[in-house]
């Protein structure tokens, strides 16, 4: 049998014959070799920052078409690559090739883990239609905690009272994750850390927070946070001074003069501001409420805790109108009400100054004193023997008059012209009112006896008689007893009655 060749192909044909011939004795030249995409289908993991390689190439007689990368699936499926198009980050690993279409991608971000897929088009009407997508590769994107940050409160605060503080961090991814409070160095209780979002994600945020009371020394205390994370070689730390959430008020107190003090010297008066923070202070003087500009401050020190101290100095003349005066320290820290302290100078006596014979002027006031005193108490002395002296005369005057059956009747003092008329026997400067009839003659009798000028007058009450035959009622005329007809008799009184009535005429 003769070959084909031999038998069709002429000798000038023999060229295009023995194309022909090659052609026909390629491997899987009787019919077109199946069209395949392959991409692994193993996860992959890699760290944040680091490159992320995604395999992906195709076998057999391909349609015409692009090869695209996608990004997760279904609604949410977003463009990584395409020949057509800018991706910055996103670069072929053989570029130009028809088979091979591995991406690389740099500078992972937790934002890239999800599941990628290389899917082959083929145009249609100038249009692209899917044809073969691959099974996918499940990307994982470690990536390692930001540094911590740790926030206190939004004012100062004084010690005593707990003070919250925080700690945060994020971007990190696995979700697990464990924070240490410590203070210089000390561990602190502490709840655990909050993780959001509380469902999967790509990445994840952190908040912690611990609660402390502050004291005086802990101006130069430190507050640490650390956290520890599965892609972090060694733990983060995060520190906060205390010192930037702590006011320490001053202890205030006012130093000399705490005894009286001579009048006339120099007073020196010290304030002292001790312990506070920041130094942000301020310091004034007072005297009796009002600001005076005789104070001298120290320069600010710094104390070993990191506290400071401030001093000031004010120096007065201790003169009478300062007696008892108030002299006020007042200062003024980090913008907080005012603090004071004060102190009160008082003046001592001046000492006793010796006079000329050697002896003190204090000496010779205090006799000059003593004799005034002992006058004073003989003078007193006198008019309480005087004052007992008149008492005793009236009460026995008193008793006198009541022991006497007789009232003396005084008239004004007589002139010359009426000692005539005194001596007028028509009148009576004495009555004898009776009421006993024996007792009349009796009367009678002793007023003959008397002097024609006697002035007396003389009431004696006895055992009541016959009405008519006593005397109810006597009229003193000018104190004399004038013979007069006889007058009507007065209202009827009763029997035992005792009337006299001694009237006064005006001449």
């Amino acid at each position: 049998m003769e070959p084909v060749a031999s038998r069709s192909c002429c000798p000038a044909c023999w060229l295009p014959c023995l194309l022909l011939l090659a052609l026909l004795g390629r491997p899987g030249a009787g019919g077109a070799e199946e069209f395949r995409l392959l991409q692994p289908q193993d996860p992959v993991r890699v760290s944040a920052g680091e490159i992320l390689t995604l395999t992906c190439s195709v076998t057999g007689l391909a349609p015409v078409g692009p090869v695209k990368w996608f990004k997760d699936s279904g609604g949410g499926r977003q463009l990584v690559y395409t020949d057509k198009g800018s991706f910055p980050r996103v670069t072929r690993a053989v570029s130009g090739s028809d088979t091979d279409f591995t991406i690389r991608i740099s500078d992972t971000r937790p934002a890239d883990a999800g599941t990628y897929r290389c899917v082959k088009f083929k145009k249609v009407s100038g249009a692209d239609e899917e044809i073969r997508s691959g099974a996918g590769t499940a990307v994982t994107v470690s990536a390692s905690p930001s540094a911590p940050s740790v926030s206190g409160p939004s004012s100062r605060v004084e010690p005593g009272p707990s003070v919250t503080f925080t700690c945060t961090s994020g971007g990190f991814s696995p979700r697990d994750i464990t924070v240490t409070w410590l203070k210089n160095g000390t561990k602190l209780p502490a709840p655990q850390p909050q993780v959001l979002p509380e469902h999967k994600s790509v990445s994840y945020n952190m908040s912690s927070t611990v609660g402390l009371s502050l004291t005086r020394g802990d101006v130069r205390s430190q507050l640490t946070c650390q956290i520890e994370h599965s892609t972090l070689p060694a733990p983060l730390r995060g520190s906060y001074n205390l010192r930037d959430a702590l006011r320490v008020p001053p202890r205030l107190r006012v130093g000399d003069p705490a005894a009286p003090v001579a009048l006339n010297e120099s007073v020196p008066f010290t304030c002292h501001a001790e312990g506070f923070y920041p130094k942000d202070a301020s310091l004034t003087w007072l005297e009796n409420g009002n600001e005076t500009n005789l104070g001298k401050s120290s320069p600010l020190a710094e104390n070993p805790d990191g506290t400071y101290t401030l001093q000031s100095s004010l120096e007065v003349k201790a003169t009478e109108p300062r007696n008892r005066s108030m002299f006020t320290c007042r200062v003024v820290h980090d913008s907080q009400p005012p603090v004071s302290a004060s102190q009160m100078l008082r003046i001592s006596q001046p000492p006793p100054t010796p006079s000329k014979d050697g002896t003190s002027h204090d000496a010779e006031n205090n006799l000059s004193n003593l004799k005034i005193y002992i006058a004073v108490a003989v003078v007193c002395a006198v008019l309480g023997v005087l004052v007992i002296a008149v008492i005793y005369l009236i009460r026995v005057q008193q008793r006198k008059g009541k022991s006497s059956p007789s009232v003396r009747l005084h008239e004004p003092k007589k002139s010359p012209s009426t000692a005539l008329q005194d001596s007028d026997p028509n009148t009576l400067s004495y009555a004898d009112l009776n009421f006993d009839k024996q007792q009349k003659k009796r009367s009678t009798r002793r007023f003959m006896e008397m002097s024609p000028q006697l002035e007396y007058a003389c009431i004696q009450t006895g055992q009541p008689a016959v009405a008519e035959d006593n005397l109810t009622y006597a009229d003193l005329d000018m104190v004399h007893l004038s013979k007069a007809p006889k007058r009507p008799a007065p209202r009827p009184e009763e029997a035992i009655s005792e009337y006299a009535s001694v009237q006064i005429q005006k001449k």
